[in-house]
């Protein structure tokens, strides 16, 4: 890939900022599977995922879905066919 970021900043620290929040969602998640009553964990998974809802959201506004098959809305003219993807970056 091009040495060059080809998206402004933001892109790439709302993108570090998503993966952030899904890899502390995945580990809340996976304690959680075994720690099914720990009601602080509980509610910090379910703030993270509004955190990480509301990160989701105003990426998209802004860059494009980050997902398909009716999960992320698309502006017109559809917007897949722009990269870059976000796995791409």
């Amino acid at each position: 890939m091009d040495s060059q970021k080809p998206c402004e900043p933001e892109y790439y620290e709302l993108l570090e900022k998503l993966q952030a929040l899904d890899f502390a969602l995945v580990e809340l998640n996976l304690y959680l599977d075994t720690h099914p009553d720990d009601l602080q964990a509980l509610q910090q998974y379910n703030v993270m995922t509004q955190q990480r809802t509301q990160v989701a959201n105003h990426f998209q506004e802004k860059y494009g879905p980050l997902q398909h098959f009716g999960h992320a809305y698309s502006r017109y003219p559809w917007e897949w066919s722009k990269a870059p993807w976000p796995w791409q970056v």
